[in-house]
Formats: structure tokens, C-alpha cells, sequence
């Protein structure tokens, strides 16, 4: 039996191996804890900073036993792991988040359900599960509109924008697997995202909301905070807390939102667990995303999440944005964070770089050049 808040010294097992599981690992380290991933990756970034590693698949039982018996307490850098093989670790240690958690992200109608079932209010949206379903979700939804495959789908992947009905066979042929998703088209004035943490007792620890700018459908930049009316940003943040709660969360969520241009707040999607456009916590907070991510998985106090500085963070995505490393560490004032990636291939996100502000001092509205500086010339 695992006892809570676990010792220092204390091993957390991170299924993946990615930059998120680097980072909580590095996070937890500071901590006094020890780190064990299971990835199906040899070199993967997060066992490289960590005390353990059980290459292996995440379905594999004999990888999960493995991994089970060397950690105390369970948790992921990422949705699409298996939830099968999560329940399977849930049988021997703790897991945090729960696997039902895990499920309900992992599938666009069911993660709809639960939030339209809490009251949260995301974007009209119908299960299609045929062609002909799918003509009668566009006479209800209207057009333009976005189909979405229910599950594995991120950083743009596996959706497609409906704009005439001569687009809809060819999508619902392309999408799979099927049933999708059709959502209504939002003409939004920005999109955002406020991440919470839920500890084993209750308590819970919100981010200010901050805005997201995407790039070929990748985060390329977030703002910190959010430049929205006060009452919006209070209302995001409320919603992120009920979603917290409503799912009975232990560990640490990200809810992506809308914002529309009579500043209503529809919610997108939900991931539970550190966040892209969490990174600048690290940089602008006393305790970032991934130290909150690790203090509710092992039981420990959460402390407010505040920010000491506003901040840029933007992506390195792609051999063409890692080619900047030379120049982004000869500039004064970025922060640089490289995620140890072996292969720079196109869309691949390879580090990050933040810039800090004063608190309350964020410019207005700006580009690449004015946040970061002139990184290519």
C-alpha cells in the first residue's frame, strides 16, 4: 500500500517519454523524487533525465509489470497511451489522474458529454457515424463546420474543415477511425487556456488564463496572461475549476477555450496533464505546471499558482525553428529550453524559448520580432 504524500526518494512512474515527461521529471527531481518512464522509445527525452526506464509497449503486460514494481505511484505525460494497459497499472499502484480521466480525453464525444453534462458550454456539436448522419449534423449545425475523428487526433491531425456540402463525403471517407465529431465553426476573437491542479484533498491551484497563437495548427506562441476583460478571465478560470472538480481530478488538467467576440467562453478541449502552453510557468512562476503536476501526484501541498513576471513563450517546432538555438542562446533576455529530440523533423516540437516581462506589463499586440527579438537577423 502506497502511503501519501510519498517520502522524499519516492519513485514516480511517467508513462511516455516526451518533453512533458522530461520536464515533470525534472520537477520532481527538485523535489527529492526519483522519475521511471515507460516509453516504447530507447532515447526518448524523458529518460534521459531520469533515475529509470522500461523500454517497452504500453499495452506489453510484461513491460507494465515491470514498470509497476519500481515505481510507487503512477501517472502520464500524455493522452494517447493505453487505457487498457493504465487499468492494468491501476491494479498494482496508484494511478493519478484515474484511468476513467484518461478515457474521457481520449474520446471527443464522451469528453462533449461530460462537459455539456456539468453545464460547461462548448461549441454545437453531433456524433456521425454515417454518411447520411453527417448531411443531417450539417443541416443542424450549419457550415462552415469542423469534423474530427473521436480519438488520436492533436495538433491539427485527424480533422477537417467542412465549407460547402460538396466537402462532406470525401471528408467522412478520409477520417478515421470513425464514428467523428462534426462541430460548429466558432468565429472566435482568440483562443486561450487556464491550467488547474486538483490535489488528493480538494484543494485546487489555477494558472492565470493565457492566450494561444497556433502556426499550421501547432502552438507557436503564448501570451501570459491572457489580454481579455477581467470578468472573462475570471469566468475561464472558474469553468477549469469546475471541470476539475466534476471530474474529481488528482493531478493536473489543461482546458483549452474560445473566446468569442461578445467575450463568451466556450470550451474546446480538456488534457490532464502538463500543457504546451503551460511552459512559461517555468520561467515566470515560483512553482510551475510540472511541479504542480507532481506535487498533487504524490500528495504533497499545492501552492497558489502565481506568476511573478508575464511572459512569451514560443515554440521551436521543426528543423527550421531549432536552427535558431545558436541565435536564441547569444540573445540576452530569452530563456532557452531544448527538449533533447534526436531527429528534427518538420512539425516536430523540439524546444521552447520564453522571454519575461514585469508583472502587468505585457506589450500589446506585437509579432515574433517585437516579443522575442530578431532571431533571424
Amino acid at each position: 500500500m502506497t502511503a501519501f504524500p510519498l517520502p522524499p526518494d519516492a519513485t514516480i512512474g511517467i508513462v511516455g517519454g516526451g518533453q512533458l515527461g522530461r520536464m515533470s521529471a525534472l520537477a520532481a527531481a527538485r523535489l527529492g523524487y526519483r522519475c521511471h518512464i515507460l516509453s516504447p522509445e530507447a532515447d526518448c527525452p524523458a529518460a534521459r533525465v531520469s533515475a529509470g526506464h522500461t523500454l517497452g509497449d504500453y499495452e506489453d503486460p510484461a513491460a507494465l509489470e515491470a514498470f509497476a514494481a519500481q515505481v510507487d505511484v503512477v501517472t502520464f505525460e500524455f493522452e494517447n497511451v493505453s487505457a487498457a494497459g493504465l487499468e492494468r497499472l491501476a491494479a498494482r499502484k496508484p494511478v493519478r489522474p484515474g484511468v476513467e480521466i484518461l478515457r474521457i480525453s481520449q474520446d471527443r464525444a464522451a469528453e462533449k458529454r461530460f462537459l455539456n453534462g456539468i453545464g460547461v458550454p462548448t461549441a454545437p456539436w453531433r456524433l456521425v457515424d454515417s454518411l447520411a448522419a453527417l448531411h443531417r449534423a450539417v443541416d443542424d449545425v450549419g457550415l462552415p463546420s469542423i469534423l474530427k475523428t473521436t480519438r488520436l487526433g492533436y495538433d491539427g491531425k485527424g480533422q477537417a474543415a467542412l465549407r460547402e456540402p460538396a466537402d462532406l463525403a470525401a471528408a467522412f471517407a478520409r477520417l478515421m477511425p470513425q464514428p467523428l465529431v462534426l462541430e460548429g465553426f466558432v468565429d472566435f476573437a482568440c483562443e486561450i487556456s487556464v491550467i488547474v491542479a486538483r490535489g488528493a484533498d480538494g484543494a485546487i491551484s489555477a494558472f492565470d488564463p493565457v492566450e494561444n497563437r497556433h502556426r499550421d495548427h501547432i502552438l507557436d506562441l503564448t501570451l501570459a496572461p491572457a489580454r481579455i476583460p477581467t470578468g472573462t478571465a475570471a469566468e475561464a478560470t472558474e469553468i477549469a475549476r469546475r471541470i476539475a472538480e466534476g471530474l474529481d481530478l488528482v493531478g493536473l488538467l489543461a482546458v483549452e477555450m474560445f473566446v468569442t467576440a461578445d467575450n463568451r467562453v466556450l470550451v474546446n478541449e480538456i488534457a490532464p496533464r502538463p500543457h504546451n502552453s503551460g511552459h512559461w510557468t517555468i520561467d515566470a512562476c515560483p512553482a510551475s505546471q510540472f511541479e504542480l503536476h507532481i506535487r498533487a501526484v504524490a500528495g504533497l501541498p499545492l501552492p497558489m499558482a502565481g506568476r511573478h513576471s508575464d511572459a512569451v513563450m514560443k515554440n521551436l517546432v521543426g528543423p527550421d525553428d531549432i536552427a535558431l538555438w545558436p541565435a536564441i542562446l547569444a540573445m540576452p533576455g530569452l530563456i532557452p529550453h531544448h527538449y533533447g529530440k534526436t531527429e528534427a523533423r518538420p512539425g516536430r516540437k523540439l524546444g521552447h524559448v520564453t522571454r519575461l516581462f514585469p508583472r502587468d506589463a505585457l506589450p500589446g499586440p506585437f509579432g515574433i520580432a517585437d516579443a522575442l527579438g530578431a532571431l533571424n537577423g
